[in-house]
């Protein structure tokens, strides 16, 4: 279910032109769906490879997987937090990153936020990534 996704992308021009992500979403009508946050947890409760970028690749298909199940698409997105346990190392894996996001997410650009933390639940997870949606 995709759907014609009528959210309004705010680029605000007073700040700097927003790559990967945009300055705010103004979400159309429709049902608001909050995913629980979402790690390389895989189906038998392990978090799955040792690489951030190999953990962004399970994570960000543990969200679209959500995201489906409550009748949504990676489209509906408005807003997407990344908890990041090693800040320097996800920087450093930028030119990696962007291809496994486009494989999950496509070229859809929501509010995003990356937040460095001590550590998440699971002491293996190196990431988790907390999304909203709005399914029209």
């Amino acid at each position: 279910m995709d759907g014609k996704v009528t959210h309004e992308v705010v680029v605000a021009p007073e700040l700097a032109e927003p790559v990967g992500f945009a300055h705010a979403v103004v979400a159309a009508p429709g049902r608001t769906v909050y995913l629980g946050g979402q790690t390389a947890q895989g189906p038998g409760g392990s978090i799955l490879g040792e690489s951030v970028t190999e953990q962004f690749d399970v994570a960000a298909g543990n969200v679209v997987t959500a995201l489906r199940a409550a009748g949504g698409s990676p489209s509906h997105l408005v807003s997407l937090i990344i908890y990041v346990t090693d800040v320097p190392a996800y920087r450093a894996a930028l030119r990696e990153l962007g291809p496994l996001y486009r494989k999950h997410f496509g070229r859809h650009y929501p509010a995003v936020a990356l937040l460095g933390v001590a550590e998440l639940f699971d002491p293996a997870a190196k990431l988790e990534l907390v999304a909203t949606a709005v399914v029209p």
